[in-house]
């Protein structure tokens, strides 16, 4: 899979920058809300709808995870509704489950700031519902909160940048055994774009977390990640107003983290769903 990655990253590229020379000659509108790992602070604009589907592996492991996420302006740009689906796939000995997991309902607030700031921040508020089965370690099996603070800056014409700090809680996490316990996580991020073409983005991402598990009555644990992302992405645009972004970043672990690599496959389409 290592040496396949770099054939894999040159052939993306030239294909995305084929696409782009194909683009018109006025300057087009640089990607702005396709981040992978780390979550951006701009939210949809009036009458525009996405659909993010993601796929993440890591290396040696025949586990997977996959995503579907639908966000929508209501109505407009200061506030924004999304839902955030996911599926996965897990094994331990003979044993292969793959089920949906705990589904998020998510609300977001664009702070508002001068026209023309070159920093958007962007608080989210969720809700976890406990959709997935923990018995086979697709879920938490109680209803849970989370909360994230993205921060946006645009830092010159070229590199933009992404913060984002929160957590969540469940008060009553449960276990494939029945045991109960509460639980809490904590994340904190960083990603750099560079814009190379408004519409050819290379990306650097950075990840650490740290997550509670329920290990018996009353008892948790605590597991800490910690991962470095390279990556790419890009934009096609169409006459009708689909924007379809394809992007892929390799997740390194890093500390507690070290020795696994992945990779993570990023998909969005982008449409008006009515017209002013």
């Amino acid at each position: 899979m290592t040496r396949a990655l770099p054939r894999f990253f040159t052939a993306t590229t030239a294909l995305l920058l084929a696409g782009a020379s194909r683009l018109p000659a006025q300057a087009p509108v640089p990607i702005r809300d396709n981040s992978f790992l780390i979550e951006e602070a701009y939210n949809q604009e009036w009458g525009v709808v996405q659909h993010v589907t993601t796929f993440q592996r890591i290396r040696g492991s025949s586990d997977w995870g996959a995503t579907f996420t639908q966000e929508w302006p209501a109505p407009g740009e200061r506030h924004q509704l999304s839902y955030t689906v996911p599926m996965q796939r897990s094994a331990s000995g003979d044993r292969i489950a793959t089920g949906i997991g705990d589904v998020a309902l998510n609300y977001r607030y664009q702070v508002p700031f001068r026209q023309g700031s070159t920093l958007a921040v962007s608080p989210r508020f969720s809700v976890l519902l406990p959709v997935g089965d923990e018995r086979r370690g697709h879920g938490s099996g109680g209803t849970g909160v989370e909360v994230n603070l993205p921060a946006s800056i645009a830092i010159s014409r070229l590199i933009v940048t992404h913060f984002n700090a929160g957590g969540s809680w469940t008060p009553n996490s449960r276990n494939a055994g029945g045991d109960r316990a509460a639980t809490t996580s904590m994340f904190l991020g960083q990603s750099v774009v560079v814009l190379v073409h408004p519409k050819l983005n290379f990306l650097v991402e950075a990840l650490w977390s740290q997550e509670q598990s329920v290990v018996g009555e009353g008892r948790t644990e605590r597991e800490r990640a910690f991962a470095i992302a390279p990556g790419l992405r890009g934009a096609i645009d169409f006459a009708s107003g689909l924007q379809v972004v394809p992007g892929i970043v390799f997740p390194i672990g890093i500390g507690p983290s070290k020795g696994e690599e992945g990779v993570y496959l990023y998909l969005s389409f982008e449409h008006p769903f009515r017209r002013r």
